[in-house]
């Protein structure tokens, strides 16, 4: 499954859950995707921020002051 952001011609934004990018341009060209605020099948894809995991950490990051032991501001209090 992926996520686009949809924009209709009337400048209204939405989100939408395709199967693949494949999936998005069949059902765009065949205009069986519509605004949920307009009803405008004349939509496209808009540019989106990419969606990036944190990566989990055993170790709290090193405190750039140096020194702190547990509550410091920087580690989170780790």
């Amino acid at each position: 499954m992926i996520l686009y952001r949809v924009q209709c011609s009337h400048d209204h934004v939405f989100d939408e859950w395709f199967s693949n990018s494949s999936d998005y341009d069949a059902k765009a060209a065949a205009h069986e995707i519509s605004c949920p605020e307009c009803g405008d099948r004349q939509v496209s894809k808009t540019i989106m921020a990419p969606s990036v995991g944190k990566s989990a950490s055993a170790e709290p990051p090193q405190c750039p002051v140096g020194g702190c032991q547990g509550g410091c501001a920087f580690a989170n209090n780790f």
